[in-house]
């Protein structure tokens, strides 16, 4: 079983699923490419996956709150759409961009309510573009789907990915 952890959170994977840190990949290319969190690759897709954590036990409340109004203000999605589409060209530059990919966005933050994080999932959807232009010049999904969760949202429909606080 792999554990994958971004600061003060843990991701388990399943028996038999890969995962790795990708944001601190020695790529060579962070000063001009932002990068997922973690990738995961199972048998027949991979999951992006970005964790931000303003419910951290040494957040100060100051740079929680400004965190959250800008995420439920849109101000947070460009940098989320960046990461993915940075983290999909440097997998389609080392030829291994052959799976859907899913990308999920775990903000740890328990104020989120499910109707926040449903807004938060339908932007990102139309920026990333999951559906492509409406011509179906596209014959190839840049993403297969993506969504935002909270701690209980991302256990509740990944469990098979649970993550849980640590100590810091």
């Amino acid at each position: 079983m792999t554990v994958l952890k971004e600061g003060n959170l843990e991701l388990t994977l399943p028996p038999g699923v890969r995962g790795r840190r990708f944001d601190d990949h020695n790529h060579g290319l962070s000063h001009c490419m932002k990068a997922v969190d973690f990738i995961v690759e199972e048998a027949d897709r991979v999951l992006f996956i970005e964790f931000k954590d303003p419910d951290h036990p040494h957040a100060e409340p100051k740079a929680r709150n400004a965190f959250l109004k800008e995420l439920l203000l849109g101000g947070k999605d460009d940098d989320f759409v960046r990461k993915y589409r940075d983290s999909f060209l440097y997998r389609w530059a080392e030829n291994v961009a052959e799976k859907p990919i899913f990308y999920y966005v775990l903000i740890a933050a328990s104020q989120l309510d499910e109707a926040q994080l449903l807004a938060r999932t339908d932007a990102l959807k139309r920026k990333l573009p999951v559906d492509g232009p409406e011509s179906g010049a596209w014959k190839r999904q840049i993403v297969a789907g993506c969504a935002v969760f909270n701690l209980d949202t991302w256990n509740k429909h990944l469990p098979q990915y649970p993550v849980k606080r640590v100590n810091a």
